[in-house]
């Protein structure tokens, strides 16, 4: 009788034991594919504020301009802290060269300078091949 108990117990335990490695094992690729989507919805807000940005430098209404490039900035501080808990230093090291674009894009839209426009066309780019990268790991 206690032998039978003891089997029941263990065959319990053996089938808790699978299913928890069994969800485990799906719980994580979802959760890869969802810091994944996560970081490229960043990217795409930034690179669309950017651009957002460009518009309104063409139009030459800078205040605006500034504003998107603010939202940008975020967008894409959110993104590059993804990479860097993703250990893809090459990709955080791209987004800082577009953060320093985008502050530069501000700062000359401060001026009312329409050199903004290319600074923002720089980042705009770097934000885009980052993107590209995202895709492909």
């Amino acid at each position: 009788m206690a032998r039978r108990v003891l089997l029941v117990a263990a065959a319990v335990l053996l089938a808790f034991l699978a299913g928890w490695l069994w969800g485990g094992f799906g719980t994580s690729a979802m959760g890869r594919v969802l810091v994944a989507s996560e970081l490229r919805g960043d990217l795409l807000e930034g690179r669309a504020a950017v651009l957002a940005g460009r518009l309104d430098i063409y139009s030459v209404n800078f205040g605006e301009a500034s504003r998107h490039f603010e939202a940008a900035r975020s967008a894409i501080r959110a993104a590059r802290m993804k990479l860097a808990g993703l250990a893809r230093q090459d990709d955080v090291n791209r987004l800082d060269l577009a953060l320093t674009r985008i502050d530069e894009a501000q700062r000359l839209a401060g001026q009312l300078n329409q050199d903004a426009n290319a600074r923002a066309a720089d980042a705009a780019k770097t934000i885009a091949d980052v993107l590209g990268t995202a895709a492909d790991k």
